[in-house]
């Protein structure tokens, strides 16, 4: 009898510590203080573009992969206290990763600076909501432009 609650209450437990995880293929973002913005919010946003400015966290192989926004600034998640004096601070800002989190953390490290953030935004997220994401592929070195000053 002794065995069978104990069966009992090992099995409630991790029914339990199970309900809470994500569901199978969803990503759970880490906690941080930044609003997660929704497609629709972000669209509000990109409708005013002199006024915003997004700012992708991912590294580029990332980018090219999964695709991102036409118009961003490209700092990577540990990056970002190098080139804070290449943010504009009269720009409201929105940060990119591909589910959030490390957007989430930049835009709290910049909030702490004194930028104006509106969110993070993950960019798988946007495209699982409907949005349409940017794929740009690098140029292979056979098109890149022919050096200047070689042989002739």
């Amino acid at each position: 009898m002794r065995n069978l609650i104990l069966i009992t209450l090992l099995a409630a437990a991790s029914a339990f510590a199970q309900s809470d995880a994500p569901a199978a293929g969803q990503h759970k973002a880490p906690a941080s203080k930044a609003k997660v913005l929704k497609r629709a919010e972000l669209d509000e946003l990109l409708a005013t573009p002199n006024k915003v400015l997004l700012i992708d966290v991912r590294r580029p192989d990332e980018i090219s992969t999964i695709g991102g926004f036409p118009v961003y600034l490209s700092i990577q998640i540990g990056e970002i206290e190098k080139h804070l004096d290449a943010i504009p601070k009269n720009r409201l800002i929105v940060t990119v990763s591909n589910h959030a989190g490390r957007a989430g953390h930049a835009a709290n490290l910049l909030e702490s600076k004194g930028f104006n953030v509106a969110g993070a935004v993950g960019a798988e997220t946007y495209q699982s909501e409907g949005g349409t994401l940017t794929k740009v592929q690098p140029p292979s070195k056979k098109t890149a432009a022919p050096e200047q000053g070689g042989q002739q």
